[in-house]
This record gives C-alpha cells, structure tokens and sequence, in this order.
C-alpha cells in the first residue's frame, strides 16, 4: 500500500487496537522523511481522526521532536509491540480475584486472558459486553456481562475495578465512559481501582491538556464514549514497571512535548 492510501486507511480506521494504527502510522508517515511541513500536518490530521488514542499523539510528538523522525518511528513501534504492560498486570492480580472492567478494552482483555482463575464483570457501556464474554469463556475465562444500570452492584462485589486508560496526565485519567462513576462506587464500597496505561499513555501536563481539549470541544456530554477520572479515585496504576502507586508509574512518561500538536486539523 502506498503511504499516502495508509495514511487515508488509519484516518478513516475507527476502533482498531492502539497498537495496530500506531504501527500503521509510523508506515503511513514515513512518505514525509524529506518534508518537516508535511510530517507536521499529517500528524495533525491521523491525531485529529483519532483524538483520545494517546499512543498515536505518542508516536506523532516522538517523531516530530527527534532529529531523525523515521528512527524514532521504528523505535516507538518496537516499544509499543513489546509492551510488558498487560503481562506484568495478569501476574500482579490476585488469585480468584473478582474484577469489573468498563466496555472492551484492549489492555485489560489482553491481561484478563491470561488468567482462568480471575472472575470478570464486563459492564456493557457500548454494546460489544457479550461478545467480550464469548471471547473470554472461549478460553475458559468466567466472564459475564453487566448491564450499565447495574454497574455499581458489579462494583459492590468485586475487588478491583480497572479502567484502561485512553490517556493518563500528572492529575487525571481519560478513560472510557462509565469508568467515573465505576471509581467512585468503589471507593465508596472499599474496592481498589486500578488505572491501566501501557505504553505511549503517559502525558505530560501540556499534551494531556491539548488532547482533552481537543477531545472536549467536540464531545457531548450525554453521548461521550469518554470522561475524565481524577487521580484521588484510584489505588494503583498498572504500567511499564508493573503495579504500584500512580506517582511511581508517572515517572515513566515519557512523551515528548511537540507544540506543533497543540493545534490540529480544522
């Protein structure tokens, strides 16, 4: 495929894993190596098809800051497919754990089937809860699904609520729709929350700020796919490092800062 058709293919992909337009990406962008203004405008408009994949602003500000953006490509897409992340969580939760996780998401899926012995509630936020139960029982994971009214019941008997974070910033966490009141449930109820963002999910303050506001001018707030999370409802963070506090998994950020982003397509 010609890199300027790849770099059409991932502006129109919607819900493909984060890892798979991150690689898609860095393909598409290789056609700009000799043009700086074209690179900056391509990132622009990949980011602004797919405004709350922070992996891709990862990949974007990392080639876009480095004095050989197409090296960089290559290692951001390494790191991504060697990301440890949902491993390191499948082997620090505990066993016969009870969990609950919101909708679909990739990195806590991608943890929750390496591990029989785990109960998961799925609380159907997008309609796709049963199909995530199929999968999961095909491998003999128990898995069932929550309607969305029921999430704090859900909440109530598990212990450990995850929220796959679509971006983590130094104060809050944008994480899928549902996953707020979820947190705050637990909380309530004595339950851990664990925020799960792998690599390339880590912001800085100024990047988190301009996806969120990017993300917010355009969303409604009745019909979101996304809410922001505020650091004081969750327990631990799943990372890089493994599992431990949210200050600890910070340090691993490592996203560049590229102002060049902070104003995109449109």
């Amino acid at each position: 495929m010609h890199p300027i058709e790849r770099l059409r293919f991932v502006a129109r992909s919607q819900g493909a894993p984060a890892d798979v337009l991150v690689q898609e990406s860095a393909l598409a962008l290789s056609a700009f190596r000799d043009d700086p203004a074209g690179l900056v405008a391509a990132c622009r408009r990949i980011i602004d098809r797919h405004l709350t994949c922070s992996p891709l602003w990862w990949l974007c500000a990392r080639m876009l800051c480095a004095p050989d953006a197409m090296q960089e490509a290559r290692a951001a897409v390494t790191a991504i497919e060697s990301d440890p992340t949902a491993k390191l969580l499948a082997q620090a939760l505990p066993a016969d754990a009870s969990v609950v996780i919101i909708g679909w998401p990739e990195q806590a899926v991608g943890a929750l089937r390496r591990r029989g012995d785990v109960e998961v509630m799925i609380v159907d936020v997008d309609g796709e809860a049963d199909e995530a139960v199929r999968q999961l029982e095909r491998i003999d994971v128990d898995a069932t699904a929550v309607a969305a009214r029921n999430a704090a019941s859900a909440v109530a008997l598990a212990e450990i609520v995850i929220l796959d974070c679509f971006a983590l910033g130094p104060e809050t966490l944008l994480a899928p729709a549902g996953s707020l009141a979820a947190a705050a449930v637990a909380g309530h109820v004595g339950a851990e929350v664990w925020a799960l963002a792998g690599v390339g999910r880590l912001m800085p303050a100024s990047m988190f700020d301009a996806l969120v506001n990017r993300w917010s001018a355009s969303a409604e707030p009745l019909s979101t796919t996304a809410e922001i999370v505020p650091h004081e409802l969750v327990t631990h963070c799943a990372g890089v490092g493994g599992v431990g506090t949210l200050a600890e998994s910070l340090k691993a950020t490592d996203c560049p800062v590229a102002p060049e982003l902070f104003r995109l397509v449109g």
